[in-house]
């Protein structure tokens, strides 16, 4: 008889490509993941994985049944939902995955009132400027900037309008003078972001239809876009960064917009999800709780 928790683990232990890895995200041993895997195989009465020292994939075996496996947990997980008492529709587990500086700014405040609002709900929340593969990593939702290319998963709009703005501290431009023109800006101090060995030291601002690239120095570099808005804040140079990510620290006095006449990138802010079953109560209510907050922050923008 198939054990729920074995099937979990298989299709776990495919998306990692890795028994390790799936006993550390299910808080397990390897050799308990390794067992599970093979009770498995023995009920199914065929090898699902190929295993070697150095690697492991599933078996043409493991690749037809894998589909299934996974519609027979989102059934499960379907039917579950539909028996909970209406009054506690929001519980159980939410795993998301935020960027770096959106979430431990903007993002964490709305994500404590929701859960204060909904205390039956266990929220794991994972940082990273790493783009989370809704599919193979442990998310059931991420929260992605950039348009939404790609028809294979569910984008949810939150902020269509955000867009990058040139900022620094007024203790920075206390000291070394603000900038007028894009060719007194390219003299100045920047914070960089960078991410897989690509540096992004080539900033577009627009004015009037036109796109102006602006090679700018480089001060500090950062592959963490958290500690961008902080040298900024503390002010080291000038930042090309997410409304969003600086809404805050503009409006407190921590951070000015500099050439505020042009406009930066457009970086629209979307709610991923892998499927539209995943639409749960849960996800709706966190779309619309987050939306709500990044609404507030667009119509700030426009009185700055």
């Amino acid at each position: 008889m198939l054990r729920l928790e074995d099937l979990t683990l298989f299709v776990r232990a495919a998306a990692l490509n890795s028994f390790s890895d799936t006993a550390r995200e299910a808080g397990l041993q390897p050799a308990q993941v390794s067992t599970a895997i093979k009770r498995l195989e023995q009920t199914l009465n065929i090898r699902l994985f190929a295993r070697s020292t150095r690697s492991l994939r599933l078996t043409p075996e493991g690749e037809t049944w894998l589909p299934y496996a996974i519609t027979a947990l989102q059934t499960l997980e379907a039917g579950f939902e539909q028996i909970q008492p209406a009054s506690d529709e929001v519980r159980g587990v939410l795993q998301i995955a935020v960027p770096s500086d959106l979430g431990r700014n903007m993002l964490l405040g709305v994500f404590q009132a929701f859960r204060r609002e909904h205390p039956a709900l266990h929220l794991k929340i994972l940082f990273s400027d790493q783009l989370t593969d809704v599919f193979k990593d442990p998310v059931d939702v991420a929260f992605r900037y950039g348009n939404n290319d790609d028809a294979s998963y569910v984008a949810l709009p939150l902020a269509p309008d955000n867009h990058r703005v040139v900022v620094a501290s007024p203790s920075y431009l206390e000291r070394c003078g603000e900038p007028k023109t894009i060719s007194e800006l390219v003299q100045h101090e920047a914070l960089t972001y960078a991410i897989r060995g690509r540096v992004y030291d080539k900033w577009t601002l627009n004015l009037d239809g036109d796109a102006h690239h602006v090679a700018v120095k480089s001060a500090m570099i950062s592959d963490d876009a958290e500690v961008i808005r902080r040298l900024a804040v503390a002010g080291e140079g000038i930042a090309y960064k997410s409304w969003l990510d600086v809404s805050e620290d503009v409006n407190a006095g921590r951070l000015k917009i500099i050439l505020p006449q042009y406009q930066g990138d457009s970086v629209p802010l979307n709610l991923i999800c892998p499927h539209r079953k995943q639409l749960s109560t849960t996800v709706r209510l966190l779309h619309q709780a987050v939306k709500q907050r990044c609404d507030e922050l667009q119509i700030s923008s426009r009185k700055v």
